[in-house]
């Protein structure tokens, strides 16, 4: 089974949750993936519209199937609660090929507190 590394080294982009909301609301937006690591019960407290669910703690059902689910050269959008576990997709993302992978700094929380005081913080 492939493991997350411990180790975050800045191999993929980082993006602040305004620069987020800006990619959201322009027109191209439906060519992201946006991918939520975060857990279901999580999600149901607080999501974003468009996101994916790749819950880090199913790992094992979805990894082998990534490919088929995303494609690797498409500007790709990763959310957690505060920007830690989403590092962790990013940084094993980047090492299966994806090219253009971006961490959500701040994560959800952030956003909520910067962007949209709507999404519930948790």
């Amino acid at each position: 089974m492939t493991t997350f590394p411990n180790q975050m080294s800045e191999i993929f982009a980082q993006i602040t949750v305004e620069e987020l909301a800006r990619q959201l609301a322009e027109t191209n937006a439906e060519k992201l993936q946006l991918v939520d690591v975060r857990e279901p019960h999580e999600i149901e407290l607080a999501a974003l519209p468009g996101f994916v669910a790749f819950p880090l703690s199913e790992f094992a059902e979805w990894s082998g199937e990534i490919d088929a689910r995303l494609d690797r050269d498409t500007e790709t959008l990763v959310l957690c609660h505060h920007g830690v576990r989403s590092a962790q997709m990013c940084h094993w993302l980047a090492a299966q090929g994806f090219t253009n992978v971006k961490n959500i700094v701040g994560g959800i929380d952030a956003y909520s507190m910067v962007v949209d005081r709507t999404v519930p913080r948790y």
